[in-house]
C-alpha cells in the first residue's frame, strides 16, 4: 500500500474521510485508507472524528499532518512502522 511512509520517529498515513457516511469504517485502497465518519464536514467535525477513529484503531497517538480542508488528508502516528504495517493488514 503506498498509503505509508515514515519520517523522524512518526509514521504518516494518507487518507480519503468521507463525512455523513451511514456509519463509520475503515476502508484499504491502492494508495490510501478511506475512513468513512458519520460527522459533517462543518468547523472540523469531521477531521475530529476521523483522527479519533485512526487513533483508535492503531492505538497511537494521531494528529492530523496535512490537508485540514480537503478529503485527501495525511495523518502522523507516534508508532513504529511495522506496528502500523500489521494493523493495516487487518482492514
Amino acid at each position: 500500500m503506498g498509503a505509508i511512509s515514515e519520517r523522524n520517529g512518526e509514521v504518516f498515513l494518507s487518507v480519503k474521510v468521507v463525512p455523513g457516511s451511514s456509519h463509520v469504517r475503515m476502508v484499504p485502497m491502492e494508495d490510501r485508507v478511506k475512513v468513512c465518519v458519520v460527522a459533517p464536514a462543518e468547523k472540523g467535525k469531521a477531521n475530529k472524528e476521523m483522527v479519533n477513529v485512526v487513533q483508535e484503531w492503531f492505538g497511537v497517538p494521531v494528529r492530523l499532518h496535512s490537508g485540514t480542508s480537503s478529503p485527501y488528508k495525511v495523518v502522523a502516528l507516534s508508532s513504529p512502522l511495522e506496528r502500523v504495517q500489521a494493523r493495516l493488514e487487518d482492514l
